[in-house]
């Protein structure tokens, strides 16, 4: 997208148009809706029949084609009224308006797609298979990769290839899961039996994760408002970092949440509380082992990082400094987002939604409050800079409640963690950036720029590793074990 659009009009009408039927995805699919499914779906498994938990499935899916399809029709009927509220600045540019409005009505069946996508992906899970369903998502980035590379010539408009290849990908998502979906035994049928007991757990759980999530939707949407009024590229400054962002917190964050829910969601049924503080332990722990160096280094190379992915094509140098700077106050929410997807799991498992809710709603209002004050130093960079303090006060709402749901765990121990990973992080980052980058001495830009990125980040990797042992960070220990020495007690 950097090297084909740039940043400007065409990105900043697709991310804004996409941002709409993502933001319901939230939602309804890998937010709320999986995570209430789960713990309903895997409560059955245990304690009852597959077959109980399979006809649980079938209303679930058959609400999902009913509801989220009449949702998908409606929002391609109103788009223009939606992209007029969540980007009202660009009905100073009919072009860009009418542009945008069109992108979203494309990309409005996504939402379905991806809703019965999660749902597939959450009873994988339970089944304990998890490698098909964690690479489906890739089959969704390929779509809108190859979509733009065949056939970004064939169109007036090109920028219409992006939303193309969000259908395609969407599909792809969906379709690379029936396979293992059929050999676990599971056949839909559909069911209208939503008043059924576990149909009603579920929606018990949902609706509080839903005005939860909202908060924070609407936060988006609020982002995604100011930034239509500020300079022309911002909404893509933005979006470019986050997805940068993005990236440790989808591998290793979401990772970690999607396999501890249903493992948490079990533990409960068993009423196996210390195993519950074991996960937990180990979970917090391993988050931010890995986070906090991916966010040092998100701060400390970030111009090297955009340089090296995005600097090129219709991505000038004007537009990687800005994307930089969007990245730099992206970096330290990375912590925060991270830690949360790892501590709501322990939530839902038993069966509370609403403290999640609540905690979600609090950093969204101090997210608001620090908008105004924050765009004024900052420009659009304060629009990121709000997200992440907000993000990280939502994980200390979520950590300082958790006792009381019977989950014992040390301040003081992960106090002490995070501040052995953080100064491990920045100086092993900042001895790298010292060593001198004189390895390459050819024209070609590729390699001089992943020498200055690569270079740097392996040295740091190496010395990160080394500064850990030396700090008696667990991690290390238990991480080598996994891998060359696993042991019935690890």
């Amino acid at each position: 997208m950097a090297y084909f659009f740039g940043a400007g009009m065409a990105t900043d009408a697709f991310l804004t148009a996409f941002r709409i039927p993502n933001l319901l995805r939230d939602m309804f699919a890998e937010g709320a809706l999986s995570a209430a499914f789960i713990p309903v779906f895997k409560e059955k498994l245990v304690n009852q029949t597959r077959d109980e938990a399979f006809k649980l499935a079938d209303i679930v899916i058959t609400a999902i084609l009913l509801g989220v399809g009449l949702i998908v029709l409606l929002g391609i009927v109103a788009s223009p009224a939606i992209v007029y509220i969540s980007a009202k600045g660009f009905s100073a540019i009919p072009e860009k308006f009418g542009l945008t409005v069109s992108l979203t009505r494309v990309m409005f069946a996504y939402l379905l797609l991806v809703s019965l996508s999660a749902l597939v992906m959450g009873m994988l899970n339970s089944f304990g298979k998890f490698g098909i369903p964690a690479l489906s998502p890739a089959l969704f980035n390929l779509g809108i990769i190859g979509t733009v590379s065949l056939f970004y010539h064939l169109f007036d408009q090109p920028v219409y290839t992006l939303a193309i290849g969000v259908l395609i990908g969407g599909a792809a998502q969906l379709m690379i899961q029936l396979p293992p979906l059929l050999r676990i035994g599971y056949r839909f049928k559909p069911a209208f039996n939503f008043l059924d007991e576990g149909m009603k757990k579920v929606i018990n759980l949902l609706m509080p994760m839903i005005v939860g999530l909202s908060a924070g939707r609407v936060n988006i949407l609020l982002n995604t408002l100011l930034a239509s009024f500020l300079m022309q590229g911002s909404i893509s400054f933005l979006s470019y970092a986050y997805r940068l962002m993005h990236f440790p917190l989808g591998v290793f964050a979401v990772a970690l949440g999607t396999v501890a829910l249903p493992t948490v969601s079990e533990l409960v049924a068993r009423r196996d509380t210390e195993g519950l503080k074991r996960t937990f332990d180990q979970a917090v722990g391993l988050n931010l082992f890995v986070v906090v160096p991916s966010a040092v280094c998100l701060a400390m190379l970030g111009r090297e990082i955009v340089n090296l992915i995005f600097a090129w094509g219709a991505f000038s140098e004007a537009d990687a400094a800005n994307t930089s700077l969007a990245l730099l106050h992206y970096s330290y929410g990375l912590v925060g987002f991270a830690a949360v997807r790892v501590t709501v799991p322990f939530y839902y498992a038993f069966g509370d939604s609403r403290l999640p809710m609540k905690a979600s709603i609090a950093s969204v209002l101090v997210n608001m409050a620090l908008y105004y004050p924050l765009i004024q130093i900052l420009d659009f960079a304060g629009l990121a800079a709000a997200t992440s303090i907000a993000g990280l006060l939502n994980f200390v709402i979520l950590l300082y409640f958790l006792p009381s749901r019977g989950i014992k765990f040390s301040v003081g121990r992960i106090g002490l963690n995070l501040f052995r990973v953080s100064l491990a992080s920045i100086l092993a980052i900042y001895v790298g950036r010292l060593i001198p980058l004189d390895f390459y001495r050819g024209g070609s830009m590729v390699l001089t720029r992943l020498e200055q990125l690569l270079v740097p980040l392996v040295i740091a990797g190496l010395l990160y590793i080394l500064f850990c042992i030396l700090m008696g960070v667990d991690e290390v220990r238990v991480i080598y074990r996994r891998l060359f020495g696993k042991t019935a007690g690890d």
